[in-house]
């Protein structure tokens, strides 16, 4: 039974590289479960059951301040030295999320 739950919960995550405190760290993005798509800094977090007042007061942080926030991070994300290595550093992580769709060119049919 115990080698059947270890065994559920490491399916249930993709290994990458996030940022914590200016630097680059090893995380984890969630796969299934109901934090699927988020980025955690544990595996066993995506599975863990939610806490409904600590997802209230987020909720009402976010009403309150969230074009602030939204604003903060988009220039941190933009500018910031670890998050131009994050780009390079998780390029073939993507490959495995969610793959990108195939261009298709532009140019006009002849008649």
């Amino acid at each position: 039974m115990r080698f059947i739950e270890l065994q559920d919960i490491e399916e249930s995550y993709v290994q990458i590289m996030g940022r914590k405190d200016g630097k680059n760290v090893r995380k984890y993005r969630c796969t299934s479960g109901t934090r699927k798509g988020r980025i955690v800094a544990s595996p066993t977090t995506c599975t863990a059951p939610r806490n409904v007042k600590k997802s209230s007061t987020m909720k009402t942080t976010k009403r309150k301040q969230g074009s602030i926030i939204a604003m903060k991070t988009g220039r941190r994300r933009a500018t910031g030295a670890a998050s131009q290595r994050l780009n390079k550093l998780n390029v073939h992580y993507r490959s495995k999320i969610k793959p990108k769709a195939k261009r298709t060119s532009l140019k006009r049919k002849k008649i």
